[in-house]
Order: C-alpha cells, then sequence, then structure tokens
C-alpha cells in the first residue's frame, strides 16, 4: 500500500475515493469536516444530527455519494474529546483504513487540516499496520473479499513535516510486519534452518549475521538448547545478528525463544489448538523485527539480537522427561516436562550471550508460558527482572508504544520450586506460580548481567483481535516496544 502526504486544500476537499474525517464528541465537526460539509451542501451535519452517531471514541457513521461528492463515500469517525495526540491518530487512520479497505475504492484520503505534520505521520501509521494481510497461501479468494485500498493519503497542513516523520515510522512498519510475516508462516515453510536464511538475507540491510548450527553449539556444550531439538529432523540453529552503529559503546543485547513449532515433544500437547503452535517462536521474530528496524533507521548504537531456534518433536530419539543435560554454563539440568522446552533454549542462549558480547543488558522474549495468560490475559505481558534501572526503561516504552507491560516478582522463596534431586536444577517447577519459577530458572542463566524476560504468550497473537492497528493473528509485539526503549535510552 503507498502512502502519500498532500497539501490540506480547505477550499476544496477530495470529490473521489474514499475519505475519512473526524466527528469530536457531541457532534462536532472537525476542521476537516467543516470543510468536506460545505463542500455537500450541509450534507455532514444532517446526517450527524439525523441520527445517534454524535462522535463518541469508536464510533463511525458512512455517507456514500452524498450532494456535490457524487463519486466519494465518505467516513465519518469519532474522536472523543478532540485532543490530537500521537496514539489517537493512529486510530483514526487503523480506523478509517479498515472501514474501506473492501469498499471498492481505490484511494482513501485522511482529511487532517488542523492536524501537525508527526500526527499526520503517526495516522498513516496506523492504516499502514491495519492493512497487514498475511494471504500468500490464498488462491481461492473472491475479488469483492480482497482489499481495494491501494494508496492512502494524508490531507494535513504542513506535509513535508509529515513525509519528515514518517521515515522512521515506514521503517518500523516494515519491521513489523517482518516480525508478523515469520509468525504466520506454517512450520513446515519456517523451520530452524529455513528461519535462519530469512535472517541471513538481512545482511542487505547493513547487519551482520552468523548462523551456529548444531557441531558448533555442541562444541560450546549447549545441551540445554540442543536437546530441545534432539526428536526432529530440522537441525537445531542458533543466529547471531550485530548492528555496530554505535561505535565502541558496549553491546546491549536482545534474546529470543524460536521454537518454530511445539508439539511439547514427548509431554505432547492436546491434539485441540496444536496447529497454533506455530507461533511458539514468536519471541524470536520479535527480536528479528527489532534488528531490521535498528538497521532500517541506522540507530546509533551497538545492538546484538540472539535468536535460538529449534523444532520439538517426539520421535524415537527425542529428549524424555527424567534426563538430564549439561548447559553451556555447566549447570545440569533434569527435564521433568519436554513442554517446558523455551526455557532450555533460552539457557544457552542467554549464556552465550553474556559470555561473548558482555552486554550492558540483555532483554529475553518469549512465549513462555500458560500461567502468564492466566495471570495478565491476552493484552498484557509479564515483565520478570533483576534490575530496577533496565525495568523501568522497559515500563517507560511500554506506556510510550501502548504494548503492556507488568512487572511481576522474582521471590527468592519460590527457587525450591525448581531445585532437583539428582541435579543442579529441574526445567519445571509445577503448575503454581508457573511463570514465576521459569523466571527464576532463566534468571540461573544469566550471570550477574543486568536482565528482563518478557513473556509474550497472551500477546504474541490474537483471535480476535481487538485493537485497530493489529488485524486478527500475529501481533509483532515487542517490536515497537523495544525500539522506543532503544531510541530513547540507548543510543548516544
Amino acid at each position: 500500500m503507498r502512502i502519500e502526504f498532500v497539501q490540506a486544500d480547505r477550499a476544496n476537499p477530495p470529490a473521489e475515493g474514499a475519505i475519512a474525517t473526524a466527528i469530536i464528541d457531541g457532534g462536532k465537526l472537525s476542521e476537516g469536516a467543516q470543510d468536506l460539509d460545505k463542500a455537500t451542501s450541509g450534507a455532514l451535519a444532517r446526517a450527524v444530527a439525523a441520527g445517534r452517531f454524535k462522535g463518541a471514541k469508536g464510533a463511525s457513521l458512512e455517507l456514500v455519494a452524498p450532494a456535490g461528492r457524487e463519486s466519494a463515500r465518505i467516513t465519518l469517525l469519532g474522536v472523543g474529546d478532540g485532543q490530537w495526540n500521537g496514539e489517537s491518530a493512529e486510530t483514526f487512520g487503523a480506523s478509517a483504513y479498515a472501514s474501506t479497505k473492501t469498499s471498492g475504492a481505490t484511494t482513501l484520503t485522511l482529511l487532517l487540516p488542523g492536524v501537525s505534520g508527526e500526527e499526520g505521520a503517526r495516522a498513516a501509521f496506523g492504516a499502514t499496520l491495519a492493512s497487514y494481510r498475511f494471504d500468500k497461501y490464498r488462491t481461492t479468494e473472491k475479488a469483492d473479499k480482497k482489499p481495494s485500498v491501494e494508496t492512502v493519503k494524508v490531507a494535513v497542513d504542513d506535509p513535508a513535516a509529515a513525509e519528515a516523520a514518517w521515515g522512521d515510522l515506514k521503517a518500523l512498519a516494515d519491521a513489523i510486519f517482518f516480525s508478523r510475516d515469520l509468525v504466520s508462516e506454517p512450520p513446515n515453510v519456517l523451520y530452524p534452518e529455513s528461519y535462519a536464511q530469512r535472517i541471513k538475507a538481512l545482511e542487505s540491510m547493513g547487519l551482520e549475521v552468523e548462523i551456529l548450527g548444531e557441531a558448533e553449539m555442541a562444541k560450546l556444550g549447549m545441551g540445554s538448547l540442543l536437546g530441545v531439538g534432539q526428536g526432529s529432523i530440522r537441525d537445531s540453529q542458533l543466529v547471531v545478528i550485530q548492528w555496530k552503529g554505535g561505535g565502541d559503546a558496549q553491546p546491549i543485547a536482545f534474546v529470543g525463544k524460536g521454537v518454530t513449532f511445539d508439539t511439547g515433544g514427548i509431554s505432547i500437547k492436546p491434539a485441540d489448538g496444536m496447529e497454533d503452535m506455530k507461533w511458539d517462536m514468536g519471541g524470536s521474530a520479535a527480536v528479528a523485527g527489532l534488528m531490521h528496524v535498528i538497521a532500517g533507521r541506522k540507530a546509533k548504537a551497538n545492538v546484538v539480537g540472539i535468536l535460538g531456534l529449534v523444532e520439538n518433536m517426539p520421535d524415537g530419539n527425542a529428549q524424555r522427561p527424567g534426563d538430564v543435560v549439561t548447559s553451556m554454563s555447566g549447570q545440569t539440568i533434569e527435564i521433568i516436562n519436554t513442554d517446558a522446552e523455551g526455557r532450555l533454549v533460552l539457557a544457552d542462549a542467554l549464556w552465550y550471550c553474556q559470555d561473548r558480547f558482555k552486554p550492558k543488558f540483555m532483554v529475553d522474549l518469549a512465549t513462555l508460558t500458560g500461567a502468564i495468560i492466566i495471570s495478565l490475559g491476552n493484552d498484557v505481558s509479564g515483565l520478570f527482572s533483576n534490575n530496577d534501572e533496565l525495568s523501568e526503561n522497559l515500563l517507560a516504552a511500554s506506556k510510550a508504544t501502548g504494548e503492556q507491560l507488568w512487572r511481576m516478582p522474582l521471590p527468592p522463596a519460590y527457587e525450591k520450586q525448581i531445585d532437583s534431586m539428582i541435579a543442579d536444577v529441574k526445567n519445571t517447577g509445577g503448575r503454581a506460580g508457573g511463570s514465576i519459577t521459569a523466571g527464576l530458572f532463566l534468571q540461573r542463566f544469566v550471570n550477574k548481567v543486568p536482565w528482563a524476560h518478557l513473556d509474550i504468550a497472551g500477546t504474541a497473537w490474537k483471535k480476535p483481535s481487538s485493537e485497530p492497528t493489529i488485524p486478527d493473528g500475529a501481533t509483532g509485539f515487542g517490536v515497537r516496544l523495544l525500539n522506543q526503549m532503544v531510541a530513547d535510552k540507548y543510543e548516544g
């Protein structure tokens, strides 16, 4: 979809295609709506007066072929109190796209005179995010079901300012789409080796990408990660991504769980819903998306991304409950449940990261536990950390982007739940406090590095989604959040 920023013509608003404008709570016409109202001989004001639509936030009303604009369809969108900011502009753009995407119109104009250039760019960003669609495998879909909008024009008073603000937002949208695509791919297409090659292709953006195979990981002693994938015919991979934009600055690091399909292994999952386990690599997709936007906007920081990529399958060579594996750290792990596999992948990936790169901090992301969904639902991710400053920076970015986090405790008393009778630690501590004991397990593999763990099991995939900028399915959660934190706190 193409984005264009154009000068808002107060005397001659658009006459064709789909047009979206704002109505303020109480039925008050925005500046753009006033212009359209004059051009349609008062059709907008009459429509508002004739019904219950009064501009409440999230409400909408459509006018098709009004007098003076017979070639247009106009969508009136309620914006509440009319106080424009980045969030309200994004919601406006996303709602406008959603209301017209299959209308038959090929052009959608967001009529926003009086709105700043930056807010105009955010409206374009909202429309772009709402346009995401993973349809590469649809071959029989009827034409009238497909989106018709090809171009979104944003009409503002200062299109040059909007264009300037759009550059970084476009890089972010591209990265979120990249992340969503990875999560949406079927597991017979996206498996560790093919996934690693998709990341390798990002070298064209200026990233450095290394891929470690099973022999290299075995030489490093990564028995924890390798044990998860030993039941699969697909070789496990560790992907190391570097962006060197910060001179001699100490790097910051992000680590992602990438279980490209999770059957649960020998501790096999129920059949119902197992197809969704293709998105158990959502944490790694968030890290990949972050590295994509870091390179796309040429961030002034040194950033490391590490993806632990495995497939958890139950063949005759699969890891068993009762096995003991030795991690790269030297700690031994008793396997209690082979479906508690993500923490085993992260244990070696985190240790490798801190050992090799000596980062300022590490943040890992993982669709780790069903327990976090019970605790926080599907709109909030759990934050676990050994460092208050890092936690505060993540929470500030969460507030700025709307990707919600809630800090969870790591009480030392719960450590006893993962004590093993025969090894240094066991990989699950039972149902009680399941997301907490998972965090405590990971904490054993970060050494003394400031670290945060984001459990995104509830937020990586939404079906259905209630957010206008997130269509059903993969969300790309974490890309925007982490990019915001890097930009705000860690760029020189």
